[in-house]
């Protein structure tokens, strides 16, 4: 990628990259390597620990509920697990998780060995956001990677950390890290930044890089690639089947910039690749030679190795948690994750069955202790062994949300992308007759349009539009120079298509606010425009490129087809 757009995109960031470098800078963690007195710490919690404590600092467990339960509470004063991850039961409000939060380092600090918890959330951005009510939204990770200038993904970053840390969260399950080969790929879709093994690399460096200079652990995911898949590894085992050349080439791109970058830890997907295991049915997050042999061996990677969760069905339909477990652990796992709808007993029965079989001799002391003093060094490197509880009351009050609510805006002004403009019709000629046709679920769209180009005529229409509406559009259409038609996820909707189609090819502007994809369905309009986002900072920012009033930069972050890559847009001044 050029230097160009990386050097004007971090002009652009202006006050608000500069506020979040000095917040970076303030919470930035200690040197990942352990400083003697780390080392003669850690030698000593290990020495006060137990086998069975030892096992329980590799279960990064869930909990039900806003508030730990009784039976929560003597879990975690029982068994000391090492983490915890806080999953949508868990999730409110910015006080309610800190208080839980506190509640959780309180129990596992109360007693010898006084050890902090990872404490972990899934805050990758757009669909997948835990952090809701009282955070910012964030937009989806493809949006990012349209701006082309990883400036953006490291400030994300950034303010993602700063937020979490505010409610006692120390670790994001975070970022994607999968190329998206497959644009039918049923999980991970937009939630992967991009289908360009370079760019998704530069953009998972860049956000793993602001993530933990913010002092939150970053976890990769999901290793080595889930991009390719057409199954959803929630309900069954999916299949890569694509040789070690094209893995090389493509899937571990991102992996490997991501280790560059010191990712704290690396999530294992559920997912069974013949070429680098021939084991039938064996997921990546089972498998020694995937994990052992070619993460830690061949990529070198000295980190966290964990297991996404193992409650989805691609595992649990096969192993019991307790089998998954000893399995993984046998593989190279240093972070054991259940998942969210495992019982509280069914996870203590797994770390049993773990301890037993150190006891008996199948799993030698050294392995678990390998794992346990890489955890421990972590833990010390982001501060967890000194952890002090924070004020509930304020936890709002250390949420920057007006400073990231201008990064978010600026990020979908720069991701909007004029995929292409067959009839040079970008920015729009307010002497013509115009004719703005929108969601009326998205009255913004309208308001913000129309400062530039009062006269022009607009039409509300339903998400899925009437045939009356259709026919009500397609004739005022028949009537204007140019139809400007703002689509929400088109893909997916008949009848927005229908409505598409309706219209004169040739005099049509489409503006995709939700999928880039929206285009396969009407591959034909005169120009095409994506926003990635119906975040409401994207309208504003849309109507001011339609018309002129600020920069088009954005390029595609995925391929529509051979004549619209990845990489590829058009800029307007």
């Amino acid at each position: 990628m050029q230097k160009g757009p990386r050097t004007q995109g971090r002009r652009r960031l202006g006050g608000v990259f500069a506020i979040l470098a000095l917040l970076a800078f303030l919470f930035q963690p200690a040197a990942r390597a352990a400083s003697p007195r780390q080392v003669d710490r850690i030698d000593a919690l290990l020495g006060q620990m137990t086998t069975r404590q030892k096992v329980a600092q590799m279960f990064v467990v869930s909990l039900w509920g806003e508030a730990l339960t009784l039976e929560a509470q003597a879990f975690l004063a029982s068994d000391r697990p090492g983490g915890v991850v806080l999953f949508s039961s868990n999730i409110v409000t910015p006080d309610q998780i800190t208080s839980l939060t506190n509640a959780i380092q309180t129990e596992l600090t109360a007693g010898a060995p006084a050890i902090p918890a990872w404490i972990a959330t899934d805050q990758e951005g757009g669909t997948v956001s835990r952090l809701e009510e009282g955070f910012t939204t964030l937009p989806v990770p493809m949006a990012v990677a349209a701006t082309a200038d990883p400036a953006y993904a490291q400030a994300l970053g950034q303010a993602m950390a700063q937020e979490l840390r505010a409610v006692g969260i120390n670790m994001d399950l975070a970022p994607v890290s999968d190329v998206l080969t497959n644009p039918a790929n049923p999980v991970v879709a937009r939630r992967a930044f991009s289908a360009d093994p370079g760019i998704a690399a530069e953009m998972v460096a860049a956000l793993v890089e602001g993530l933990q200079s913010g002092g939150v652990l970053a976890t990769a995911k999901h290793f080595p690639g889930h991009g390719e898949t057409s199954t959803d590894s929630h309900l069954t085992l999916p299949v890569v089947s694509v040789d070690r050349v094209r893995l090389d080439a493509v899937e571990l791109v991102p992996f490997e910039a991501a280790i560059r970058a010191d990712v704290g830890a690396i999530m294992a997907a559920h997912v069974w690749y013949p070429a680098l295991d021939p084991t039938p049915n064996t997921p990546a997050s089972l498998s020694e030679p995937v994990l052992t042999g070619l993460l830690r061996g061949e990529l070198g990677y000295q980190g966290l190795i964990m297991t996404d969760a193992l409650d989805m069905d691609a595992i649990d339909l096969t192993y019991s948690l307790s089998n998954a477990a000893l399995r993984a652990i046998a593989a190279g796992v240093d972070l054991i994750t259940p998942g969210p709808h495992v019982s509280i007993a069914t996870q203590q029965a797994a770390i049993d069955a773990v301890t037993q079989a150190v006891d008996g001799g199948q799993i030698p002391l050294a392995r678990i202790e390998d794992s346990v003093r890489r955890i421990l060094r972590l833990k010390a490197a982001y501060g967890l062994l000194d952890w002090t509880p924070l004020d509930p009351a304020g936890a709002e009050t250390r949420i920057d949300r007006a400073t990231h609510e201008a990064l978010i805006a600026d990020i979908l002004a720069h991701a909007l992308t004029l995929v292409y403009d067959r009839g040079a019709v970008i920015p729009l000629d307010t002497s013509r007759r115009l004719l703005l046709i929108y969601p009326a679920t998205q009255p913004s769209i309208a308001r913000n349009c129309a400062t530039y180009a009062p006269a022009m005529q607009v039409i509300g229409v339903s998400l899925g539009p009437t045939e009356e509406e259709i026919a009500w559009a397609s004739g005022a259409a028949r009537q204007a120079d140019l139809a400007i038609v703002f689509t929400y996820n088109a893909q997916e909707n008949v009848t927005q298509q229908r409505l598409v189609r309706a219209l004169d090819p040739a005099r049509t502007v489409v503006v995709a606010l939700h999928s880039p994809y929206d285009w396969q369905a009407f591959p034909d309009v005169a120009a095409y425009l994506t926003a990635y986002s119906p975040l409401p900072p994207a309208i504003p920012a849309a109507c001011a490129g339609l018309f002129g009033a600020q920069p088009i930069t954005g390029r595609l972050p995925i391929t529509l087809g051979a004549e619209l890559p990845a990489g590829s847009g058009l800029s307007r001044p």
